[in-house]
């Protein structure tokens, strides 16, 4: 902090010197008194330096920047007016105390008053555009900074959502396997150890794999396969299913446990019709799109209500996904279905 205001102050007496510098200089034209011009733009320093600290360090500040224009304009005038009577008695200083009251021997651009107006102004113009590039600079990068913030607390947000989303989720399949798992124990079936090693599948993929930030498509329906197969299981003949899944390229990536809660809702909440449990699950990729469709069966009287499943994967859609899927829910008298058209990400093999 020292050092920058060390160097800030250094900056201001070099600029101050260089105005110094020009002053003699210009002021120097067709005369060879250099102590005369000498003296004259160094008694013309402190109204230039007063007059333009004034404007940079209170009028700009103050009012300008606050968008108090009238203000601002009001002063700036009493500020030029205040201004341009030391600058005349700079003109006197020069005559009287210089040149022992001979105007021919002063300085030729320091008889001007119209010259030196015009040169203490510009210092002033000059320094008050570069205090106003420097407002603008520091306001752009306080706001690049202020917007980085909020993105990052946003990111974190999304990242503490989804994670809730699911914890949520994960103990919901679970219950839902084991519950599964449990009807085959009562029945002793011998059929058990084949589905006690899918479920292995399916945990690893929910407790290791569903972490991950996006997984390959096929993966994902690996794994609808393996709970599928559990089910069928579970209702034997009295399950239904189709499944048309296309070949799907393993370049295809999406976010895991998407689809599955969608599979889970469908045995949940479906009904028997006909004394068929009758699902029907397509999944097609076209262009950069995933659509991907599930229906069950139901009973005209059945009131379907969203399971946790249902309600975090929509919550999951938008954080993921925002702008970037479409998910239509319709129920006649014989269907629930889902549709969902989800814009997928690609990566090179």
């Amino acid at each position: 902090m020292m050092v920058k205001k060390i160097l800030e102050i250094l900056l201001h007496i070099i600029f101050w010197g260089i105005v110094l510098f020009c002053f003699t200089y210009f002021f120097g034209h067709n005369t060879s008194n250099i102590n005369y011009v000498f003296s004259f733009s160094l008694f013309l320093m402190p109204v230039t330096i007063g007059t333009t600290y004034t404007v940079i360090d209170l009028l700009i500040p103050k009012y300008l920047l606050q968008k108090k224009y009238f203000s601002f304009l009001v002063y700036c005038i009493y500020t030029i007016i205040i201004s341009a009577l030391f600058i005349i008695i700079s003109l006197f200083y020069g005559l009287i105390f210089l040149s022992s009251l001979k105007f021919e021997e002063m300085a030729p651009l320091t008889r001007s008053p119209l010259f030196l107006f015009i040169a203490v102004y510009f210092v002033v113009i000059v320094a008050s555009v570069f205090r106003l590039v420097q407002h603008n600079y520091k306001s752009n990068a306080a706001n690049q900074e202020l917007k980085h913030k909020i993105l990052e607390a946003q990111l974190k947000l999304k990242e503490q959502e989804l994670q809730y989303l699911k914890m949520q989720i994960h103990p919901h399949f679970l219950f839902n396997t084991l519950n599964t798992l449990y009807g085959f124990a009562l029945k002793k079936s011998e059929e058990a150890p084949e589905m006690i090693l899918k479920l292995s599948n399916l945990l690893d993929y929910l407790l290791y794999q569903s972490d991950k930030p996006s997984v390959a498509l096929q993966e994902e329906i690996h794994h609808i396969e393996d709970y599928i197969a559990l089910e069928k299981m579970r209702f034997r003949d009295t399950l239904d299913i189709t499944i048309d899944i296309e070949k799907i390229n393993p370049n295809i990536s999406v976010a895991p446990m998407l689809f599955i809660p969608f599979v889970e809702n469908s045995f949940k909440h479906g009904q028997l019709r006909n004394q068929k449990l009758s699902i029907v699950i397509t999944l097609k990729i076209i262009d950069n799109q995933i659509k991907f469709t599930i229906k069950n069966s139901i009973l005209d009287q059945q009131k379907n209500k969203e399971g946790i499943g249902l309600k975090n994967i929509k919550k999951r859609l938008l954080l993921l996904y925002k702008d970037q899927h479409d998910l239509n829910i319709t129920i006649d008298q014989h269907w629930y279905m889902v549709q969902l058209i989800l814009k997928h990400s690609k990566t090179e093999a």
